[in-house]
């Protein structure tokens, strides 16, 4: 009646090496280090790998002054090595995303000065 449930049993998911985690460390600190670059110093940018339900995930995340905390997380399926154009991507995504996070949190009525 239960033949294709799997009460009892651990799921398995994939398991990073340690050279993977290095690798997958090192890509993580490159994209955070670079949306610092990109972003005041107000704006608290970090970065980890954590073991969901389906295996590994490596979150980047920007806290801004004011306003939501903006992430980028994405399952870590076998490959780890993040290359510069998905980095510069991600880094710069994560920066304009932060940024428009505080400036939806101080909309106010006063007209911009530029246009």
């Amino acid at each position: 009646m239960y033949g294709n449930t799997t009460f009892g049993e651990e799921p398995t998911s994939p398991e990073l090496t340690p050279d993977q985690r290095k690798v997958l460390r090192r890509e993580l600190s490159s994209v955070a280090a670079r949306t610092r670059e990109l972003l005041p110093g107000e704006f608290v940018v970090g970065s980890e790998i954590t073991h969901g339900v389906d295996g590994p995930r490596a979150t980047v995340a920007v806290q801004p002054p004011v306003g939501a905390v903006v992430s980028a997380d994405y399952a870590v399926d076998g490959e780890v090595d993040i290359n510069e154009t998905e980095r510069e991507d991600l880094a710069v995504g994560l920066a304009a995303s932060a940024a428009l996070q505080v400036k939806e949190a101080m909309h106010d009525d006063r007209s911009p000065t530029a246009r």
